[in-house]
């Protein structure tokens, strides 16, 4: 498919849903993002004049390592904010962040990819001193009307490669500065071509509850190594780990976990795949997409847990929000009462408000007590918290 990217170039700054300022005048934060989420961008937009200390800038992380009190002797009265980005990089500059917080009062944010350095280099996350936030790819509210299906299938929702003129140089550009700098610049393992190989398997298993044995035997690792490996992936904020809903009673749960890559043009790059709008291999983008736009609702807006639900006898709904809403997910512009059976037959239980069934069909409609919606009054609902 061909894009007009000639305004993509001259994009102006997208407007993220995550507000620091408001979140920041109440208390110090941490804002992690896997890499290239626009953290950096964020803060330069949102936080305008406050003091920024950037450890990937090999100066400052120099000067900072050899005297970590520097920041506070550098510090004039105006400055109640400071940003310091990539502070795992320096996990021991958080003693002086705490006490700086504490003899001062001043607020900071610390960006970062990965909180994993942080807890290995022995420091307590600030013992509450700070809340934490998570910034996710771009969202259907943030583009608006730049919003395209095909594209995001294709690309992601990352913003340098949802706008790239070459997404697919940029995609696996993308997956090996994550071997690089995540894997091997923290030390997280020191098999790079193992975690590789285990890499492209585990992507091969986006969306789908993991059978560690059966990954270990094509990754070629051991079966401890996969559970180590997985946490990395969670660690480093590439994964998502999706928790089974248990509170079913009819009908016995199970209780597995399902995985899910952040982003869709990632979990394909890594698959060494392409996810093409009608073809079979959308379904899979499709789910992967809208498990991001309810993740980002949920760390944004509301922090409530989501889940999904899969029975012993082997129905399945994709999603649960908290415990009043089922979602599941069909890339089908003719949704059939087959493809809602799991939804009817959790709607026995009596358990939850809602059972929606989320396609591509053009107009909402009911069957039974199952309400079929197109994707984009979802999210528009989703996004104006009409699902509570």
């Amino acid at each position: 498919m061909l894009y007009d990217v000639t305004m993509d170039k001259q994009t102006a700054y997208i407007e993220r849903v995550l507000h620091l300022p408001s979140l920041l005048t109440k208390k110090s934060h941490f804002l992690f993002g896997p890499r290239q989420t626009g953290k950096s961008s964020l803060v330069s937009h949102a936080l305008k004049g406050a003091r920024v200390y950037d450890l990937l800038d090999n100066s400052v992380y120099l000067a900072l390592s050899r005297d970590l009190g520097r920041i506070g002797q550098e510090l004039k009265p105006q400055d109640r904010l400071v940003v310091i980005d990539e502070v795992q990089r320096l996990p021991q500059l958080l003693h002086e962040v705490h006490r700086l917080i504490e003899t001062q009062g001043i607020h900071f944010l610390l960006t970062g990819s990965s909180a994993r350095k942080l807890r290995r280099g022995g420091v307590d996350l600030l013992g509450g001193r700070a809340r934490t936030k998570f910034l996710h790819p771009l969202t259907w509210r943030e583009l608006g009307n730049r919003f395209e299906l095909a594209r995001v299938a294709e690309r992601g929702l990352l913003p340098s490669i949802y706008f790239s003129d070459d997404p697919k140089a940029d995609l696996k550009a993308y997956a090996g500065a994550y071997l690089k700098e995540e894997i091997v610049a923290e030390g997280a393992t020191r098999n790079v071509p193992a975690f590789s190989r285990f890499l492209r398997v585990a992507a091969l298993c986006n969306g789908t509850i993991v059978n560690f044995t059966n990954v270990a035997n094509d990754a070629q690792v051991a079966r401890t190594t996969v559970y180590e490996y997985f946490e990395i992936l969670k660690d480093t904020l590439i994964l998502q780990e999706l928790p089974a809903w248990r509170k079913s009673k009819k009908r016995k749960p199970l209780c597995s976990s399902k995985y899910y890559f952040f982003d869709v043009g990632v979990a394909a790059a890594l698959q060494g795949r392409e996810f093409r709008l009608g073809t079979p291999e959308f379904g899979e983008a499709f789910e992967t997409y809208l498990m991001h736009e309810l993740a980002s609702y949920r760390d944004y807006q509301v922090e409530e847990p989501l889940s999904f639900w899969r029975s012993a006898s082997g129905f399945e709904v994709d999603f649960v929000i908290g415990d009043h809403t089922a979602v599941e997910v069909k890339a089908k512009r003719n949704v059939s009462a087959n493809d809602v059976k799991s939804l009817r037959a959790l709607a026995e239980e009596k358990k939850l408000k809602r059972h929606l069934c989320v396609s591509l069909e053009t107009r909402p409609r009911k069957m039974g007590e199952v309400t079929i919606l197109p994707f984009q009054e979802f999210l528009e609902a989703l996004w104006g918290g009409a699902y509570r």
